[in-house]
């Protein structure tokens, strides 16, 4: 088969790309699958797939990989120009030399064998495999000193050359591909890895050669706006960019470490991302009393939870629900993550002095109907943004608590009268992020008899009306990256501020006062929450027990 013809019906590769690939080479030369990979239309480590299939040449296994033992360089004369193109020799038996590749075709290594009339036997594997095979040579590079002290000029030279460029596309290409939030690249025990978080949890993805950590930070520093030459202190920096035809926002953050720079890229894709009540995955009864709650025309609905428990994408769906030509919405946001339309979006500023209690006080000169702030982080914010309801204004924020009814504590804290609080708030829901079950491999879980024991599932069915118990796990598969979890969903505590929680006083006590007023209720703790969606096989216990045990 010609390699067009399998980069179209195996890598399915459109024929409007491969043309201008074709007309590029026609122009400029090179190779083909090379032009793919830089126009971003074909990742770089699918490359591996692409080889094995064209060439018929075999992949290198993990046992091989485990049975690799650090080899005598000796063996190998000139080995240096070998590793240097990512040729690892496995072994030389007279003229035949036995390779580990990941391009088969450099035309360097091919010329270099020719002219010493050496026979290359060659197994294909990834970037990563290279690099860690290499390391046992006792020839992973450390990061070369010299390039601390280059000119900045030298720095942006390594920044923009075709390897580094293409291998930090193929990491930016492989995470969006997986669904990742964030990708961190770190030094660690001696080298540069990256990772990637999908659905919350960070996975390991890559390992980045030593000799490249210095420019691809360069890179991602020049494409974020941050200082090259700075490495002692903290920066932060936006990308704008299209890969693998994915239009991508990416917040990028440096911190110095002892050993080199951190760097976590977070990836904003707001043609991913639907603001939607049946997307959150609420529990239906609990949908029903926020929907309620959201309609009325004044108070406040806070959400409260740690980082990055989808507090904001909660929020955004509830102003998703409310956005209409007859309501004017104004957001105070830090920073500004998805561009809602219809929506009035602000961005905080404190270094002009426009903080949130700042922003807050124009927000209401504008004759909003609601408004949408980011984080109650003081006094004067909190006492704003309640007096703003009793003013008649719907407002949404989130606090930093465990649970719901610590989000009255936690004002109280700030200084916020007591009054003010019964006063103004409607709702407080606390919230966590729990991993989907992957519909592509979900069966019964093995443990089904001991958990439901252990957990009592059936008191928990019994008492919310659940007829069946259903656990269920997933085995792992190509479609969920074989972690058997594909999405997340919403575990969360409701508390209604109604006249009991008013009538109760804020003092130590009200934390267990409000978590028993709301079990008579019938309403569900976190942890319960989390139960309850086990039991209808959404997500699994071990996964509850993470998030909400």
């Amino acid at each position: 088969m010609e390699l067009n013809q399998l980069l179209v019906e195996r890598f399915e590769i459109s024929v409007l790309d491969i043309e201008k690939a074709l007309s590029y080479q026609q122009k400029f030369g090179g190779r083909i699958e090379q032009i793919l990979i830089n126009m971003g239309s074909l990742p770089e480590d699918q490359l591996v797939e692409l080889y094995s299939v064209y060439l018929e040449l075999p992949v290198l296994t993990a046992e091989q990989i485990e049975a690799f033992d650090r080899v005598d360089s000796s063996a190998f004369p000139e080995l240096e120009i070998c590793l240097e193109h990512g040729w690892i020799p496995l072994s030389a038996e007279s003229k035949v030399w036995t390779f580990v590749v990941s391009d088969p075709l450099n035309p360097v290594m091919n010329e270099w064998l020719f002219s010493r009339n050496i026979q290359p036997n060659l197994i294909l594997a990834s970037t990563s495999d290279i690099n860690l095979l290499a390391s046992k040579f006792g020839a992973a590079q450390e990061i070369d000193n010299e390039l601390y002290s280059a000119e900045e000029e030298k720095l942006k030279e390594l920044a923009t050359e075709a390897p580094v460029v293409n291998l930090l596309n193929s990491l930016i290409s492989k995470a969006l591909r997986q669904g990742a939030s964030d990708m961190h690249l770190e030094p660690y025990g001696g080298r540069y890895r990256a990772r990637f978080r999908v659905d919350g949890v960070l996975h390991e993805a890559d390992t980045i050669p030593a000799n490249k950590q210095l420019p691809i930070v360069t890179r991602l520093k020049i494409l974020s706006g941050m200082d090259i030459a700075e490495r002692r202190r903290p920066q932060d920096g936006k990308i704008e960019m299209k890969i693998a035809n994915q239009e991508v926002d990416i917040r990028v953050s440096a911190l110095p470490l002892n050993d080199g720079e951190s760097i976590v890229m977070r990836f904003l894709r707001k043609e991913s991302v639907r603001y939607e009540m049946s997307v959150l995955g609420l529990s239906q009864d609990i949908e029903q009393r926020i929907r309620e709650d959201i309609k009325k025309t004044a108070g406040v609905v806070l959400l409260t939870g740690p980082t990055g428990s989808g507090k904001t994408t909660t929020l955004y769906t509830f102003l998703n629900a409310l956005n209409n030509d007859d309501v004017k919405i104004i957001t105070l946001e830090d920073p500004v993550e998805y561009q809602l339309e219809g929506i009035n979006q602000v961005q905080v500023n404190s270094e002009i002095g426009f903080d949130f209690a700042a922003g807050l006080r124009s927000i209401v000169r504008q004759d909003p109907d609601v408004i949408m702030l980011g984080e109650i982080r003081d006094k004067e914010t909190a006492q704003i943004a309640l007096q703003s309801a009793l003013t008649g204004h719907l407002v949404f924020s989130t606090v930093h608590t465990n649970d719901a009814a610590s989000a009255y504590t936690r004002l109280l804290d700030l200084g916020v009268e007591e009054f003010l609080l019964n006063a103004a708030l409607i709702s407080v829901v606390a919230q966590r992020l729990a991993r989907k079950v992957c519909d592509g491999c979900s069966v019964a879980h093995p443990d089904n008899e001991r958990l439901i024991k252990q957990y009592e599932l059936e008191s928990i069915a019994a008492k919310f009306g659940l007829a069946s118990i259903n656990l269920r796990h997933g085995t792992g598969c190509e479609k969920c990256g074989n972690t058997g979890y594909k999405g997340r969903l919403a575990v969360t505590e409701y508390l209604a501020c109604d006249d009991t929680i008013k009538s109760i006083p804020k003092d130590a006590d009200f934390i267990q006062k409000a978590k028993s007023h709301n079990a008579s209720r019938m309403r569900r703790t976190l942890f319960e929450d989390g139960l309850y969606k086990a039991i209808l096989g959404q997500t699994t216990i071990e996964e509850v027990v993470r998030v909400a045990g």
